[in-house]
């Protein structure tokens, strides 16, 4: 999913180049690696202008320990906006608007950065779907792949403009525009159900989401209307509109086989990310 310099122009892969050791009296500098990540979009779907537009892939430098200073930060926690910031930092290119990023092409970034500060390994709490047993599995993130979103061939979908997408329900019959959630669209949802959670609101993770993606319902995008519609929407056609809407979402795949040290079951599962992906201590 990452390749640094030497694999992306054709040379020798090698090992990340050691920081120089200065000499007695010099002082340190040292000269930070980048990499450049593939983006599950490949900047398809950016518009003209946008400096990821056409880019199948964005250049980051290494994580310091400056970057830990931010990830630690309990200011920059608590307002839920650590790893944006991360993000806005080890990007080489500081014209990209960390808002504008695509969903996909911003977890592309972030695993790609935690790969780059603490490694490919990452240990997490597992339970197995068998036994239930609970244990400590190593996922390896060099093997989190990429899924386009061009897999939709069996599904009523079409191409609609450069992020929008028709999908023709099969129940309703209606067709219903849909459009790709970015960074901003998704730290709008992050802060709704935590706003609800606060005010002790019933849950409504799902319509919440279904409302930012549906941009209009038979060619009508009056807000009310498209509330009503969600709120009222057959359960099977939810169903089937969120599931087309992963098969048109570029992102990354986190799916990987876990092998069960208790019983030997071995199942493909979804890479848990807890706490430890970027505070590996804690």
């Amino acid at each position: 999913m990452s390749r640094n310099n030497q694999e992306r122009l054709g040379a020798p892969k090698s090992a990340a180049p050691a920081p120089p050791i200065a000499q007695a009296g010099e002082s340190f500098s040292f000269a930070t690696p980048t990499e450049f990540v593939d983006l599950p979009t490949g900047g398809k779907y950016y518009p003209e202008g946008h400096p990821l537009h056409g880019q199948d892939s964005v250049e980051i430098r290494y994580m310091t320990a400056k970057d830990e200073d931010i990830l630690s930060s309990k200011t920059l926690l608590q307002k839920g906006v650590a790893l944006d910031r991360l993000i806005q930092s080890v990007l080489i290119d500081k014209t990209i608007d960390i808002n504008s990023l695509y969903v996909g092409d911003k977890n592309a970034i972030l695993i790609a950065a935690r790969v780059t500060g603490y490694g490919e390994t990452y240990e997490a709490k597992t339970t197995c779907p068998a036994c239930t047993s609970n244990m400590d599995f190593a996922y390896d993130l060099s093997k989190v792949g990429v899924k386009r979103g061009d897999k939709w061939a069996d599904y009523a979908i079409r191409k609609h403009t450069d992020d929008r997408f028709i999908v023709t329900l099969p129940h309703t019959k209606v067709e219903v525009e849909v459009r790709l959630l970015t960074s901003r669209d998704e730290d709008y949802l992050s802060e709704l159900r935590e706003n609800k959670k606060k005010r002790k609101l019933p849950e409504s993770n799902l319509t919440d989401q279904l409302r930012m993606i549906v941009c209009s319902v038979n060619g009508h995008s009056d807000p009310k209307s498209l509330q009503a519609f969600v709120d009222g929407l057959p359960a099977r056609d939810s169903r089937y509109l969120r599931t087309a809407y992963e098969l048109i979402v570029p992102n990354v795949d986190m799916t990987q086989e876990f092998s069960c040290a208790s019983c030997g079951h071995t199942q493909e599962v979804t890479v848990p990310l807890t706490a430890g992906f970027f505070w590996p201590d804690r």
